[in-house]
């Protein structure tokens, strides 16, 4: 992906144009459900659209256990774009702001987990989690000095935080 400066006015009117749809088809899957909200859609990087749904009365349902039907209206969003040929499909869902609450939390634990392998100088082995909550993990370990991998296959991937080398 061309650097923010060098993206040209066809990029911009392309993501333009995948914002609205996606934009569109939440709200129109929404309505389905009995809401009419207005989804406030925004590219940060401009490689992944990101879909802020406002908080209502229906947020447990969106976000669903554990974020599962976040996720699913976030794949349904991702692949009607993909559908359609659109160049931008990578899509992130938000309902009331649940996902940064949830990585600022994840973050503020991940900073004992930093606290424990900086003082025992020994790796530490986390439970399996999502790819999002990884790399939240791996972002804030990062910052803090220390060295991260991921093991494990689907449902048991999960961080190892080690301290890191000496150079």
């Amino acid at each position: 992906m061309d650097t923010p400066d060098k993206i040209s006015q066809d990029q911009y009117e392309d993501i333009d144009e995948a914002i609205k749809f996606a934009r569109k088809y939440l709200e129109d899957l929404l309505s389905f459900f009995g809401l009419n909200t207005d989804v406030h859609a925004t590219t940060e990087d401009g490689e992944v659209i990101e879909l802020d749904i406002p908080s209502t009365l229906m947020n447990g349902f969106l976000i669903g256990q554990h974020g599962d039907t976040m996720r699913a209206l976030q794949f349904l969003v991702s692949s009607a774009l993909k559908n359609g040929n659109y160049h931008y499909t990578r899509v992130n869902v938000d309902v009331a702001e649940y996902k940064k609450q949830r990585a600022d939390r994840l973050a503020e634990i991940a900073q004992d987990w930093i606290k424990t392998v900086k003082d025992s100088d020994e790796p530490l082995d986390l439970k399996p989690m999502n790819a999002a909550d990884r790399r939240i993990v791996h972002k804030v370990a990062g910052e803090a000095g220390l060295a991260t991998e991921s093991v494990g296959e689907g449902r048991e991937r999960h961080v190892v935080l080690k301290p890191a080398l000496e150079t």
